[in-house]
């Protein structure tokens, strides 16, 4: 399945039966994220809870109250 990232608009494969490309097929408002950009959000929201500054902004259900 050809994929293209939301962020970098790099074009990518993923397999056909990966649980990803599943999502993707059935699911059309979730998005892509390529692995590069991932990880560049992952770090950088990383060093933003680090500054204390971050806020998580939660709902009132109660599966979140375990997060």
């Amino acid at each position: 399945m050809r994929v293209k990232c939301v962020i970098c608009d790099e074009i990518g494969q993923l397999p056909d039966d990966a649980p990803i490309a599943k999502t993707l097929r059935n699911r059309p408002i979730h998005t892509y994220m390529c692995p590069t950009c991932n990880d560049r959000i992952a770090d950088k929201t990383i060093a933003r809870i680090a500054t204390g500054n971050f806020v998580f902004h939660r709902s009132s259900h109660s599966i979140e109250k375990n997060f």
